[in-house]
């Protein structure tokens, strides 16, 4: 068993994934069957990738949790679920924005020059971010320009760019030929990441580029909004 082990989860999209990293490579990682059903699908999903991993929970070293943007509800049960564990096994938990694992798909995929990428925000628009493709260690890696952001598709300014992801591949007339790779955010991609900032204490790179703080990035509003009102007790 190695020293290191890391937990990795996404549900930052209609899709849930897990994975396994052992700071060289993904062991294991698995993705729901069932489009949402957050709740239902990732504790059983995480028990099956430490099977495959052939690690119990105790094995961990660390947890890795997509923070969106996506979704209000989706997206709050991997934050939920990320914390809690981090907390009953006293490992650390970060953050790594969901869209950097799509772009890393894509790079991954052939993807050398700048372009977007794009995922299902639903109310038909997309959350987004525009990327540019540079080397780590030797290797390509997407590195992320600004923070993402949530827009109609049509009013996005492309600039000719390529793009990748479910959103690219929703709205084909706007954004052109997707680009290849997963269409949805990897738990595996963002373990990848998270361990290229992790196995990099460079006093000239202070600032990771892709760890973040394990908060959600939700962008706008949840759907479900209390509906109240005020009465006037006083004339």
């Amino acid at each position: 068993m190695t020293d290191e082990l890391t937990l990795a989860l996404d549900t930052a999209s209609a899709m849930v994934s897990v994975a396994v990293h052992d700071g060289t490579g993904v062991v294991a990682e698995r993705s729901g069957e069932r489009s949402g059903k957050h709740a239902e699908q990732l504790a059983p999903l995480i028990e099956e990738v430490l099977t495959e991993a052939g690690a119990t929970r105790a094995d961990l070293t660390g947890i890795v949790t997509g923070v969106g943007p996506g979704p209000f509800t989706g997206l709050r049960v991997g934050l939920v679920t990320a914390t809690v564990l981090g907390y009953a096994l006293d490992l650390p938990v970060r953050g790594v924005c969901s869209l950097d694992a799509v772009a890393l798909g894509a790079v991954q995929h052939g993807a050398t020059t700048p372009f977007i990428a794009a995922t299902d925000a639903r109310r038909r628009e997309v959350y987004w971010a525009r990327y540019e493709v540079t080397k780590i260690d030797g290797v390509l890696v997407p590195v992320r320009e600004g923070l993402p952001d949530v827009s109609a598709p049509a009013e996005l300014e492309l600039d000719g760019l390529p793009a990748a992801g479910r959103g690219a591949d929703l709205y084909p007339d706007i954004f052109g030929t997707p680009l290849e790779g997963p269409l949805d955010p990897s738990a595996g991609a963002l373990a990848s990441l998270a361990h290229l900032d992790l196995a990099q204490p460079d006093p000239a790179q202070p600032n990771p580029r892709f760890l973040l703080d394990p908060e959600p990035l939700y962008l706008r509003r949840p759907d479900a909004q209390a509906n109240i009102t005020r009465k006037r007790v006083l004339k």
